[in-house]
Parts: structure tokens; C-alpha cells; sequence
């Protein structure tokens, strides 16, 4: 039985991590006025007939704290990375001089600052919901265990475990929610 609920607790792990991953993704893209590649993470280039993230036709890398620059690894590409940045909805105007492409990342404007933080803890509120949800199941499993003859004590503790576990996690969202927050906030 034991094998059980190490696999009950091994399961809400990953479902926590997974969270916690999804919310790491999330907060990239909702940029603090400082560059950072990953930025472009989303965007996606005709490749000989295949769509392929930018950074695997380009070396993509933040010469300040403003600026991104996307150099092709092929010069025929400019054009089609070029056009990808501008349709990909993240609102930057790349300059292209023929050799590489250069991103101007502006400052927000302090409301643009204010709706960023509002989203940055909507984003928070929904990994705890994943981390809540995954706590609901691991304890429902437990209880399936428990009537299936698992000892109530090792019921409790791992209970007790899961409960530890969504502690942890919660504490690492907030930790990630007052970085990104206060990357948002420095001017």
C-alpha cells in the first residue's frame, strides 16, 4: 500500500511543478520594460516549410537593458523573423539594417505598470487554483486508499505531506509573484 501513496504524493508533485511552470512561462511574456530573449519564446518563423521558434533560426541576446538583437543565422531569414516579431502581438517595432534585427523595448507607462501587476497576480491566482486542485486530488486518492484498507495513520501522514507540499508551492508562487512585481514596479 505504501507504493500507492507514493505515487498519490510523486502524482500531486508533478501537478504542482507543472503549475509553478506554467506560471514561470506566463510572467515571461508580460514584459517589465527590460529585455530579456525569452521574450520572443512565443514567436514562431517559416522555416523550409516548418514553423520553428525564432531562436532556432537566430542567436537572440540583450545588448542593454532596452534592446534585444536577433541575428539570423541564415541572411535570408531577416525578413521572415522580421515579419514574425511584428505579426506575433507582442507590440515591438524591429529595426532591420540587413545584418541583424534590433527590438527597442519602452519603458510602461505607470498605468501600463498597474494593469501589469493586475495581471501578474491574476496569473498567481490561477497557479494556486492548479496548486488547490491538485491538493483535492491527492487527498481524494488518499481517502480511496484509506477504504481500500490503507492504516488511518498513513492516511494522516500523507495528508499531512500533501499539505506541506501546497504550503511550499503557495510560498513559491508569491515568491515568483513579488520578483516579477517588483521588476515591474523599478523604473
Amino acid at each position: 500500500m505504501h507504493e500507492e501513496v507514493q505515487m498519490v504524493l510523486d502524482i500531486c508533485t508533478e501537478r504542482m511543478e507543472h503549475a509553478l511552470g506554467h506560471l514561470d512561462k506566463e510572467l515571461v511574456h508580460i514584459r517589465a520594460g527590460k529585455a530579456s530573449p525569452r521574450m520572443l519564446d512565443s514567436v514562431m518563423v517559416i522555416y523550409y516549410g516548418s514553423m520553428v521558434p525564432i531562436s532556432q533560426v537566430s542567436n537572440i541576446s540583450t545588448p542593454d537593458a532596452r534592446t534585444i538583437s536577433v541575428q539570423p543565422w541564415e541572411k535570408a531569414m531577416i525578413h521572415p523573423i522580421e515579419k514574425a516579431i511584428i505579426n506575433s502581438n507582442l507590440g515591438f517595432n524591429p529595426d532591420n539594417n540587413g545584418e541583424f534585427i534590433r527590438i527597442n523595448v519602452p519603458a510602461p507607462t505607470e498605468q501600463r505598470r498597474k494593469d501589469m501587476v493586475k495581471t501578474v497576480n491574476k496569473e498567481g491566482e490561477i497557479a494556486k487554483v492548479s496548486l488547490r486542485s491538485a491538493r483535492k486530488d491527492a487527498n481524494d486518492n488518499l481517502k480511496k486508499l484509506l477504504k481500500d484498507g490503507l492504516a488511518e495513520d498513513d492516511e494522516k501522514i500523507a495528508a499531512a505531506d500533501v499539505q506541506d507540499m501546497i504550503t511550499e508551492f503557495s510560498k513559491r508562487v508569491d515568491k515568483m509573484l513579488e520578483e516579477k512585481n517588483r521588476e515591474i514596479l523599478t523604473i
